[in-house]
């Protein structure tokens, strides 16, 4: 059933203000639908951006808030159709012409019936396309309480630990001046005492060879919650990325597992869909490629500066131990890793 819309009685009205049965003029112009549920979404500010109307026939249409759409009066239109076409008439004439043109081409006109005996319908206007909304970011795969108990609590306050550190490795100068900070309060609202903390844990395993003490060290870091901050995050994670290594090591795969969970807390942290999934792909590249500072180790064995070398080559044992808790990359598999993570620890050790 067709009409045209001079018979029925229409009003301009602010997108924001549409309710559910609500009909509307399409973007198209020409034809009608009965809206059948709206939803809000806001902006990153929280306020109103976009009206998503779910339309009776099918389909969503995506309109901004600000914006005016025609509406007509509900009583004028029939009750139907979800989705009326208007008249060819109230198409422009140089639209009518294209339409019309083929079955004029073939010796009927307008009105003529087919040789089937049945009346030639005018070409459908195209439906209205509107994009699918990105996917919904993953479910958090966070540890239960059962998992998290394989890690065990410390002996003793942070400090009692860093001492007990301190106490097993007297004649070790970097051991001694990481504890002599850490001494006066471990505060872990503080990114440098993380961080600390941190080398501590790397610096007792790498260069003392003392995977228990370390790993002592690296627990007071793993059991602390994603706060979104990415300096104090980043000091947790290599923790997370060591103790993991650790384990794996030692034959505890089942805490290992914890660590590599707990190590992608901020993958599912993320609750926007499309921000979820642009940080998906930034952080899937960044594994794919990850900085291995190549060029800097080459420039100090060229300059036989050792001390700068040690200090680079640490850093890349810190991005193989992060690929190795993610279970490797698309680019460097888990023997390729263990390999190469074998080398760095024995050239940061000779």
């Amino acid at each position: 059933m067709t009409e045209t819309p001079a018979a029925r009685n229409h009003s301009e009205l602010q997108a924001g203000s549409l309710t559910t049965g609500s009909l509307i003029l399409l973007p198209d112009g020409e034809r009608t639908a009965e809206i059948q549920a709206v939803e809000l979404e806001r902006d990153d500010f929280g306020s109103p951006a976009l009206v998503l109307a779910s339309l009776a026939g099918g389909g969503t249409l995506r309109i901004a808030v600000g914006a005016t759409v025609t509406t007509i009066e509900p009583g004028s239109a029939p009750a139907s159709d979800a989705v009326t076409h208007l008249s060819l008439a109230s198409v422009p004439a140089e639209d009518a012409s294209v339409e019309t043109a083929p079955a004029e081409a073939a010796g009927q006109g307008p009105g003529q019936e087919q040789p089937g005996g049945e009346a030639a319908s005018p070409a459908a206007a195209p439906a209205v396309v509107v994009p699918p909304l990105p996917p919904v970011p993953p479910a958090a795969n966070v540890p239960s309480e059962e998992e998290l108990a394989l890690i065990p609590a410390p002996d003793g306050t942070p400090e009692s630990v860093v001492e007990a550190a301190a106490q097993a490795h007297p004649d070790a100068t970097g051991v001694q001046l990481l504890t002599d900070r850490l001494s006066k309060g471990v505060n872990f609202k503080s990114g440098s005492c993380l961080k600390d903390l941190s080398d501590l844990a790397h610096e007792l395993f790498v260069t003392l060879k003392d995977a228990e003490g370390a790993l002592a060290v690296a627990d007071l870091l793993t059991v602390l919650h994603y706060d979104g901050n990415p300096g104090r995050w980043a000091s947790v994670e290599a923790s997370l990325a060591l103790a993991s290594y650790i384990c794996r090591q030692d034959g505890q795969n089942e805490r290992a597992a914890v660590y590599e969970k707990l190590i992608r807390t901020p993958e599912s942290h993320e609750t926007d869909p499309f921000k979820a999934r642009m940080a998906a792909k930034v952080r899937q590249r960044s594994l794919n490629e990850p900085n291995l500072y190549d060029k800097e180790i080459f420039r100090s064995i060229d300059n036989s500066n050792h001390d700068a070398e040690r200090e680079w080559r640490l850093l890349r044992l810190e991005s193989l131990l992060f690929l190795r808790a993610h279970g490797g990359s698309e680019t460097i598999g888990m023997g390729e890793l263990e390999r190469r993570i074998s080398n760095e620890l024995e050239a940061v050790r000779s």
